[in-house]
């Protein structure tokens, strides 16, 4: 696999449209694909005294990065006082709003259907930082929660490079969905009846696991965990500069970050019915590997 397989670079530089019906058409069509899609020169500005918060300190060391929860308002993991993590709310969610009108500009046959939802930021350096494997996003994976069931509906994240001293995003991407799922599928085990109402009453799960997630969530582990899947997979290295931002389906997309920090996402979910052609969904995909409905 080469860049040219898993990217698709648009020339847009403004977070706000009017965009072309052909840009987003192009953009609908390589993202439901499976394609990262690349904005090489549309950064998020920082104003001057946001620079501060590029320093990794002010991460705690609960969880990977930096979490504001658009429900409650609340931001998590943060190591400074109150008054600079108000702050440092302040900037995330300007950034997420930003994320949410560039997409609605540019996917406006999505646009009343994304649900907005987290918003994170990600100073710490990723290389060196030692996870189990079913934790460590240095190794591909497809996305899926454990506790928040999607029941099939899409994982939409946009990230940005706001790395100020010149570090790259290192990313590797592996191959296309349908073929992954096609190897892994056939391992995993049935859902266990009952088990899904019981980790919702134990508030394990935020509503009930879906068979869909149960079995996104053996294609996150299978992945994760086969040593040789990940040694010899197809893949391809990419590289985000400073100032580029990118967006995908990570639900979809076989993704590893390697390398970087300094950089924020937003996360979106989408009904697959608000899709172009559905039949490209993950959901879509493991149903017919299966042979039944899944959510």
């Amino acid at each position: 696999m080469n860049q040219n397989d898993v990217l698709e670079p648009l020339p847009l530089t403004a977070w706000r449209g009017p965009f072309t019906p052909g840009m987003q058409s192009r953009a609908v069509a390589a993202l439901e694909a499976g394609k990262v899609i690349v904005l090489p020169d549309l950064p998020f500005r920082l104003e001057p005294d946001e620079m501060q918060f590029l320093n990794p300190s002010v991460s705690g060391d609960a969880r990977k990065n930096i979490s504001l929860d658009p429900r409650t308002g609340k931001i998590g993991n943060v190591a400074c006082d109150a008054a600079d993590a108000a702050h440092l709310k302040a900037m995330m969610e300007r950034f997420g709003q930003s994320a949410l009108r560039f997409l609605r500009d540019l996917l406006p046959t999505y646009a009343f259907a994304l649900e907005f939802a987290r918003t994170s930021f990600r100073p710490d350096e990723i290389e060196g930082r030692v996870y189990s494997k079913r934790h460590d996003d240095k190794r591909l994976h497809i996305d899926a929660f454990p506790s928040r069931p999607m029941r099939g509906k899409r994982i939409l994240r946009l990230f940005t490079n706001t790395a100020h001293d010149g570090a790259r995003r290192h990313w590797r991407v592996g191959e296309p969905f349908a073929g992954f799922a096609q190897q892994f599928m056939p391992r995993l085990q049935a859902p266990v009846p009952g088990t899904a109402w019981i980790y919702e009453q134990l508030g394990i799960t935020k509503g009930r696991r879906s068979a869909y997630d149960h079995y996104m969530l053996g294609l996150h582990d299978g992945a994760k965990l086969d040593g040789g899947y990940q040694a010899a997979a197809p893949k391809a290295d990419v590289q985000f500069a400073p100032g580029a931002t990118w967006f995908c389906f990570t639900d979809q997309v076989l993704h590893a970050a390697l390398k970087g920090h300094a950089a924020l996402e937003q996360t979106f979910y989408l009904p697959v019915e608000a899709m172009a052609d559905p039949e490209t969904s993950p959901l879509r995909v493991l149903e017919r590997i299966s042979g039944r409905v899944l959510a």
